[in-house]
């Protein structure tokens, strides 16, 4: 498929290209050949067929992550993983909304996607990118809002607004995260985790929030604790048990400073963890044998956030080992932001032994969960020769306890 320039993409989404796209039916796979011909027959230009049927492609992937509004998208392989899903985004939206603000400069908006729910919020938004193609297509995007605006330019050449003209005014930013150049076939980058490395700088971040004092940023989860600003807030946020990203709010954008874990997923009440639920030291089991009768797996934002100690303290437990997650009490307790399991056996950590166990069970079939260890899972698995018929599932957890290798067996409840 062709790369999307500038001239493509005006071709795309003008006349008789955005007709063509709004046309075809959807993306079936395997069907884009015979597709392309029959389009090619009928008159349409190789490269813009082909860019149309790209586009069917990623608006059925961008389903997962936008709902409906997938439809009326324009997007890139890359944008559409960077892109905020839709459900954060309006998070972010309402922050500023609920905080006052009336116009929010969006410093590297990619394809759009905050923009346009902070546009769905009736904020007026100022949207840049540094990649010409990217701001033009967040332009695309919000087409239906004719007070937004997307335009090319540099998060470092931007200049805020001062004195009444900052009034009511806010930033977001989202540092590009990923190197120059081609990393695999599809074309996709490679992802930074350095908050070093990131465009614009960790640095000029920081700028724009002395600034306009209303500034959020989205980071890679991997933000280290020690860089958040006196007064800041992080958020760690998970989407279905998939750490999404680290924001840091600055100013009237802050609701809780220091860090926060936000626990999302489809269906489920939203759940927000912070410091001060927290333990500021969570106690750590003392040996194996205290080992209680439930095993707690918290959600991987509250991890990455540093507030194992909001569990310990709601379960009345100890973790396992300092660092490991894992939180073992001796009592059942329904905590909205992890998994409870019940503890069939506990071991330390040994092939033969854990083989006889499984085996004396009927287990044929394991899901192994692991932290804080250097096991290959897929090894043990070939290890335990599990018989190819068996009685029952087990869940078998591989972590320490007091620095020694453990194995718990465990049933979700």
């Amino acid at each position: 498929m062709p790369a999307m320039d500038l001239a493509l993409l005006r071709r795309l989404t003008t006349g008789e290209g955005w007709g063509l796209l709004q046309a075809l039916p959807p993306y079936e796979p395997g069907s884009e050949l015979s597709l392309q011909q029959r389009l090619r027959d009928a008159g349409f230009e190789p490269d813009l067929v082909a860019a149309a049927i790209n586009q069917t492609r990623l608006r059925a992937k961008a389903v997962a992550k936008f709902g409906p509004f997938a439809q009326g998208m324009v997007l890139t392989s890359d944008g559409l993983e960077q892109a905020t899903r839709l459900e954060v985004a309006a998070r972010h939206a309402e922050r500023f909304r609920s905080s006052g603000i009336h116009t929010v400069y969006d410093l590297g908006c990619g394809i759009g996607a905050d923009a346009m729910a902070m546009a769905g919020l009736d904020l007026r938004v100022r949207a840049i990118d540094a990649d010409e193609v990217t701001a033009a297509i967040a332009a695309v995007n919000l087409r239906h809002w004719p007070e937004c605006s997307a335009t090319q330019g540099l998060a470092e050449e931007f200049t805020p607004p001062a004195g009444e003209g900052a009034r009511g005014v806010g930033a977001w930013l989202d540092p590009a995260r990923r190197t120059p150049g081609v990393a695999d076939v599809s074309g996709r980058t490679r992802r930074v985790f350095s908050l070093d490395a990131i465009s614009p700088s960790w640095e000029r971040v920081q700028e724009v929030a002395r600034a306009l004092p209303a500034t959020g940023a989205k980071l890679s989860p991997a933000f280290p604790h020690a860089a958040l600003p006196a007064g800041a807030e992080a958020q760690w946020t998970s989407w279905d048990g998939e750490v999404l990203e680290c924001v840091v709010w600055w100013g009237p954008l802050v609701r809780d400073a220091g860090r926060t874990a936000a626990v999302l997923g489809r269906g489920g009440t939203p759940a927000l963890v912070t410091q001060a639920q927290a333990d500021p030291e969570p106690p750590a089991l003392g040996s194996l044998a205290d080992l209680g009768p439930w095993l707690y797996e918290p959600d991987r934002a509250v991890i990455r956030a540093g507030l194992v100690g909001a569990l310990t303290a709601a379960t009345g437990g100890a973790e396992l080992d300092p660092g490991v997650g894992y939180v073992s009490a001796g009592t059942a307790h329904d905590v909205p932001f992890a998994r409870r399991y019940a503890v069939q056996e506990a071991m330390p950590f040994n092939v033969k032994a854990l083989r006889a166990w499984l085996r004396d069970h009927g287990v044929d079939r394991l899901t192994v969960k692991k932290r804080g260890v250097t096991v290959d899972a897929d090894q043990l698995r070939r290890q335990l020769r599990l018989p190819p018929r068996g009685r029952t599932e087990a869940v078998v957890v591989i972590t320490r306890v007091r620095g020694q290798q453990v194995v718990v067996v465990v049933q979700p409840r």
